[in-house]
């Protein structure tokens, strides 16, 4: 059992979180009575209760909460207060790195376009590094507060959420399919190294999110072509909702460097192609070879755990496979509002359940600074970890 306020003062990482699931509550009724927008509650309590609660009977009542807060992040100044303050979230909980990835075509709209919507969510997360970088703890020795973004292509749309996507369907003239999706995230792919490229902004990676079944990753392949061609890294969502085939599909037609959840990695049961005469050893034969290239699993337990009511506990999360398995695994949180969690807390879970060693705490923990996608030179990468991992050390041994 480790000590709360110790797994707080650790160096952490957030690899895998969702900028419109990880609103502050009171911010999201400031900006949602500022904008017109309606709520079912006013009140932090009954927007609990009502929308964003402790646990949920499906992926789909987990997921309501969007409509409120992406309704709210549809301007600059909302998407800015949004990244700032979950930069410091996680900053006064030890998080020393942080990925934040979002659907830049879910906050457009005409003459708010990707340019607009990923400076606006790099302006906030740069404002609280630069208010960081000059605080006593970093003066003092910790180390500094650093951060990627992850742009989200989608797997499928919603027109009613989405004004831009409705447009691109009348462009392309066609109807909502899975090629009209594939060009949606081809064209985001684009914007993402354009704006990487000629404006500096450090967009570190590409994603597909979104529903699994029913939209196979084949359709997204030249977004990640592209995105592989101009040397920006890939995470995939896979084995959130879907089987062991929805990671192999990452891997193979994405060429995915780490995967998003991966918790039915081990489902043998979930695997639906007949083809698969064995699918003990096909999860097995797969799991092999995502440990031997490294490839790191975003663990988010506590999410797992509410849209996938089943599981039933912290202790029957596949996490304890993935330790026993030496896969390169990190925890991380999705979303902090509408899973009610923080880094910190996924870390009280896991080690709780898992009766996790100092070994492995230290490995699941360095293992998210390791294969994070840092945005610097690989140099300055090593430098950062280094210092990370003193940082831990010092701290471990009650130096600090």
């Amino acid at each position: 059992m480790f000590d709360d306020k110790l797994l707080r003062a650790l160096p952490k990482t957030d690899l895998h979180v969702h900028l419109d699931g990880s609103l502050r509550l009171a911010s999201l009724i400031e900006m949602a009575r500022e904008r017109g927008v309606e709520l079912p509650s006013w009140t932090e309590a009954g927007l609990c209760e009502l929308v964003f609660k402790d646990s949920y009977n499906s992926l789909e009542e987990y997921l309501h909460g969007f409509a409120y807060t992406g309704a709210v992040l549809q301007d600059a100044e909302a998407l800015e207060r949004a990244a700032y303050e979950l930069a410091w979230d996680n900053i006064d909980e030890g998080v020393r790195y942080v990925e934040v990835r979002f659907a830049p075509q879910l906050h457009m709209r005409e003459g708010f376009g990707y340019s607009e919507v990923l400076r606006a969510v790099n302006d906030g997360l740069a404002r609280a590094m630069r208010e960081h970088e000059t605080s006593e703890a970093v003066t003092g020795g910790e180390p500094p507060f650093r951060y990627g973004i992850i742009v989200c292509a989608m797997r499928y749309f919603d027109d009613r959420f989405s004004p831009w996507f409705k447009s691109l369907c009348h462009v392309l003239h066609e109807s909502p399919d899975e090629h009209v999706y594939g060009e949606a995230a081809l064209q985001l792919a684009r914007a993402a190294v354009r704006l990487r490229d000629d404006e500096g902004l450090p967009i570190v990676a590409f994603d597909l999110a979104g529903h699994e079944a029913g939209f196979p990753a084949a359709a997204y392949k030249p977004a990640f072509v592209h995105a592989h061609e101009y040397f920006l890294k890939r995470t995939v969502h896979a084995g959130e909702a879907y089987g062991p085939e929805s990671i192999y599909q990452a891997i193979a037609d994405l060429n995915a460097d780490r995967i998003g959840h991966g918790y039915h990695l081990f489902a043998a049961d979930k695997i639906a192609a007949a083809k698969i005469k064995d699918p003990e050893g096909y999860c097995e034969s797969l799991a092999q070879y995502i440990a031997d290239r490294r490839i790191t699993i975003e663990v988010c337990i506590t999410s797992n755990l509410q849209t996938n009511p089943e599981i039933g506990s912290v202790e029957n999360h596949a996490f304890r496979k993935m330790l026993d398995a030496k896969l390169s695994a990190t925890l991380c949180t999705d979303n902090r509002l509408v899973s009610h969690t923080s880094v910190t807390r996924e870390y009280q879970l896991a080690t709780k359940a898992f009766n996790m060693t100092p070994g492995q705490l230290r490995n699941t923990i360095i293992y998210g600074f390791k294969r994070s996608f840092y945005p610097g030179t690989y140099a300055e990468k090593r430098a950062y970890v280094r210092k990370i991992i003193d940082y831990y050390d010092a701290i471990e041994l009650g130096v600090r």
